[in-house]
């Protein structure tokens, strides 16, 4: 009988280790996630992409859709790495991640498919927990917010997919990350909120002084959007109401066959990006167009 009791003792005792075992196994990619540079942020542009991306989304009644540090983070890794390394190359697509990193590579391409290398990528590079969907896009030429937001809109796959619509209809996109790099810009969307602090643009608490005291001269301005209407009565409705609650600089700026009202016009994109900031939370959604 002691006998028995030791053999049972032996396989109480390997199989709470076992357990142990499992459990460790089964959070390590938790202890493996990492945290974001302190100094992270995103440039104007990607400010201004993502800016374009919701007012876009808002054309069709979707809801805006929240910025995310740790998508950001990866959608500016993913394109530093495509530009520097070309996994992108024979039959791997844009999708694809080098060897030359601290994370998993993978080829990804229609013939075999590894989702879960592109979709696990915020969970291997940081503490965002949950799967990624990227779009990503590389432009031979130069390229502008606009030229991106027109080839994006104009092609029903990639819009589907911004709106979360026909192929993308079970999806509800909760938050987003934008990032650019040389040819290579790249949209990341997630299913939950990103409980990272919000990214901060380059410099931005240069704006002020780099608006006050730029000399250098640009052709065209930066127009703070708040709305566009189709009706010119209903946009100078909308006008006397803006100006009314404290923008006295608001006017209307016909272009592309719409009435849009704007807060405010400016030379340089950072003077705009400034004010955009420390606009009043019911003006959240105020979007930056250059003309």
């Amino acid at each position: 009988m002691n006998l028995l009791l030791s053999k049972r003792s032996i396989i109480s005792a390997l199989r709470a280790v076992f357990s142990s075992f499992i459990i460790l196994l089964y959070w390590y990619p938790a202890i493996s996630q990492s945290s974001l540079p302190d100094n992270f942020c995103i440039s104007a542009d990607e400010m201004q992409l993502f800016d374009r991306v919701n007012s876009l989304r808002g054309d069709y009644n979707k809801n805006v859709i929240q910025l995310s540090s740790s998508l950001s983070y990866v959608a500016k890794i993913h394109t530093e790495d495509l530009f520097e390394n070309h996994p992108d190359t024979s039959i791997c697509g844009l999708s694809s991640w080098s060897d030359k990193g601290n994370w998993k590579p993978c080829c990804y391409n229609a013939y075999v498919l590894d989702e879960d290398c592109m979709w696990d990528k915020p969970k291997e590079l940081t503490s965002y927990p949950y799967r990624g969907y990227e779009l990503v896009t590389y432009f031979e030429d130069n390229f502008t917010v606009d030229s991106v937001l027109n080839i994006w809109s104009g092609t029903k796959e990639v819009l589907d997919m911004i709106l979360a619509q026909g192929n993308y209809s079970a999806k509800k996109w909760v938050c987003m990350g934008v990032g650019i790099h040389k040819n290579y810009v790249s949209l990341w969307f997630g299913q939950r909120a990103d409980q990272a602090r919000q990214p901060k643009v380059c410099d931005s608490t240069n704006y002020q002084l780099v608006a006050q005291d730029s000399t250098e001269s640009v052709e065209g301005y930066f127009y703070l959007i708040y709305g566009s209407f189709e009706d010119i009565n209903d946009a100078k409705e909308a006008l006397r109401r803006v100006k009314k609650s404290n923008f006295p600089d608001a006017d209307i700026l016909v272009k592309d066959g719409l009435n849009r009202i704007y807060l405010g016009k400016y030379n340089h994109l950072k003077a705009a990006m400034f004010a955009k900031q420390n606009l009043p939370y019911s003006y959240k959604e105020a979007w930056i167009l250059r003309d």
